[in-house]
């Protein structure tokens, strides 16, 4: 299904896929993004899929001077991240501040489960593991501010 959605003075193109399969699909501007709705019990919020390591989950921080690697997830041109790359990421749907992180290296996830919560504009957004997996890195840490597209987490082979 296809909206238009007008928040203050902008008008956005959305499109929603299938409600009943999750992720459902939702495309605004062009941009795909996975969103996992909460269960009716819980507390209704929107969860988006979606650098550093947490240091206060007890996981490692990373030495000085290590930063992750600025991967990118465009599908096409010179700056487009391989389909491995991108499957084995999980990158920030908006910029925000990280404010929790749920996962640290070798936990092992489910789909839908969380791995970080991001805040920007007041909101909390969950961020949901789109695949089973083991993680292998965790470059989000709290209090952290991060950009659109910034890798978070990532998965191991």
């Amino acid at each position: 299904m296809k909206y238009k959605v007008k928040i203050q003075d902008r008008t956005f193109e959305v499109e929603v896929g299938d409600l009943l399969q999750r992720p459902i699909i939702a495309v605004v501007e062009g941009e795909a993004f996975e969103v996992w709705p909460e269960a009716e019990a819980e507390v209704p919020t929107v969860a988006v899929e979606s650098r550093r390591a947490a240091t206060e989950s007890g996981a490692a921080v990373p030495l000085p001077g290590t930063e992750p690697p600025r991967r990118s997830r465009r599908t096409s041109g010179p700056e487009a991240a391989t389909p491995d790359v991108a499957a084995r990421s999980v990158y920030a749907p908006i910029p925000g501040v990280i404010v929790s992180v749920a996962v640290q290296p070798g936990d092992v996830v489910v789909p839908g489960q969380e791995l970080c919560v991001l805040e920007a504009m007041k909101m909390k957004n969950v961020i949901r593991a789109s695949r089973a997996g083991e993680v292998a890195r965790v470059w989000a840490t709290v209090g952290q501010h991060v950009k659109h597209h910034e890798l978070l987490i990532e998965y191991a082979e």
